[in-house]
């Protein structure tokens, strides 16, 4: 028998934000900021399990200017709040094909 990967029991959250869609480390930065503190406004809905969140596109630096503006904030707030509303749905913690 295998050891168990995550040996405590609970939710477990990554993050990871490519260079490619976030050139800067200081956007990098906030926008994993931004995705743990999400995270723990839904930890208590989430499954027990390891999740994984992945900057899938970047965003327009003509449009956010400046890596800490509080619009770049809202911004990825507002996305990741639909994400984890999708994630705690019964279909989306059903396992794919």
């Amino acid at each position: 028998m295998l050891p168990a990967l995550f040996p405590v029991r609970g939710v477990w959250l990554g993050a990871m934000v490519p260079k490619r869609w976030a050139k800067r480390a200081v956007t990098r930065n906030a926008i994993k900021r931004q995705i743990y503190h999400v995270s723990a406004e839904f930890e208590s809905v989430l499954s027990e399990r390891a999740h994984l969140v992945r900057l899938r596109a970047g965003f327009d630096r003509s449009q956010f200017v400046s890596a800490t503006s509080d619009v770049l904030k809202a911004a990825v707030r507002a996305e990741l709040q639909q994400l984890f509303v999708r994630a705690q749905s019964p279909r989306a913690a059903a396992p794919s094909p």
